[in-house]
């Protein structure tokens, strides 16, 4: 069978630029798509997208629907499903119009590649995120050992993450001279660090502890006056190895350089929820808990719009949307008040608030 197929490589590299260079993707989105296209040549053997046919797109998504995940062996997703596919109709419909294809494929053809209007509701229905709560997070960091340069570190990354509430991606880039413990912010530059959608963001300390922030300041100390880092050295350096006598790797110490990418980051967060018996949680997860924080103090929609800027959303309703669905512990709580007493809120704040979101609701829903 051929693994290849030379005209289609060439259009899906000229692709591809095209969605870096004049849409903006990002990496990790391009990796999806060139993913999503190596699945269709895989189903087509590679037959050359000249040859293109509707049944092609109708086939596709019988033959995704019944393979299995490689890890868990369960079926696909169908929110895979769903971006598979449209990642696909979105390739047939800019190949439409490209020279050499605009008479063999049919623009409209690319519709066919869309799910039913069903599996495309329960692919973007919102689901519940598991998130730990702040007094979990303290108990594992109390758990945490503390003797070694490395140990130190994963410790303290667990409760910067909580204190700042920044992405991993974000974590593995930042330098020392991006975190004052003078402001109580941490600067997270864009030209340094790998922020989403590239945004420059002031991030100020949430509120969730001194303890918490004593550790991150006794790590930045520690990287100051025992490693003799400077203010451009990595704020959580990767792990230095070394050989021993026999040739074996091991542990020696840290690094001068940053981490290449979130996997190390992960694996820390795993062993140390381990370590406490706790559920795994991922560092993201860490932003759900701090919205959860966000909902319990804040006392008026300016302070929530503070609250959701400081974890750098544009808009509130994105912290509502994306991350502020009420448990269900907290729901049913909710709903047992209803039976007592009931208090008229009038705070023209609330009612702002109240009313932004049943508009975001309706045009959702419209």
């Amino acid at each position: 069978m051929r693994k290849h197929n030379p005209n289609n490589e060439r259009i899906k590299r000229k692709y591809l630029t095209f969605l870096t260079q004049a849409k903006g993707q990002n990496e990790a989105t391009i990796d999806v798509v060139a993913k999503a296209l190596a699945r269709f040549e895989s189903y087509t053997k590679c037959k050359d997208f000249k040859e293109f046919h509707f049944q092609q797109a109708i086939g596709f998504k019988k033959h995704l629907a019944a393979q299995k995940h490689y890890k868990t062996g369960l079926p696909l997703s169908m929110a895979t499903l769903n971006a598979t596919a449209r990642h696909l109709k979105a390739f047939i419909q800019w190949l439409a119009q490209e020279t050499g294809y605009r008479s063999r494929v049919n623009y409209s053809d690319a519709e066919y590649f869309n799910i039913a209007e069903k599996d495309a509701r329960i692919a973007k229905a919102k689901r519940n995120k598991p998130a730990a709560t702040v007094e979990q997070i303290k108990h594992v960091l109390q758990l945490m050992p503390n003797d070694s340069p490395i140990e130190k570190r994963d410790r303290a990354l667990i409760a910067f993450t909580l204190l700042t509430g920044a992405r991993d991606s974000a974590i593995a880039s930042f330098k020392l001279k991006h975190i004052d413990f003078n402001t109580d912010t941490l600067y997270q530059d864009a030209r340094e660090v790998n922020t989403k959608f590239s945004k420059t963001i002031t991030t100020c300390f949430f509120p969730v502890g001194e303890e918490v922030r004593a550790i991150v300041l006794d790590w930045v100390e520690y990287l100051k006056r025992e490693c003799l880092f400077g203010h451009d050295a990595p704020l959580f350096p990767k792990t230095k190895m070394s050989q021993d006598s026999n040739h074996n790797f091991k542990v020696s110490g840290l690094s001068d350089e940053h981490w290449r990418n979130t996997t190390p980051i992960r694996r820390i967060f795993n062993a140390a929820f381990s370590l406490a018996d706790l559920p795994s949680f991922k560092p993201h997860s860490f932003r759900n808990t701090l919205v959860f924080l966000g909902e319990q103090r804040c006392q008026s929609a300016e302070q929530f719009k503070a609250w959701s800027q400081n974890l750098g959303h544009e808009g509130v309703l994105t912290t509502f949307y994306s991350y502020g669905e009420v448990q269900e512990s907290r729901q049913a709580d909710i709903f047992k008040q209803f039976n007592g007493p009931q208090t008229i809120v009038d705070h023209p704040d609330v009612v702002i608030l109240a009313r932004a979101l049943a508009k975001e609701m309706s045009r959702q829903n419209g």
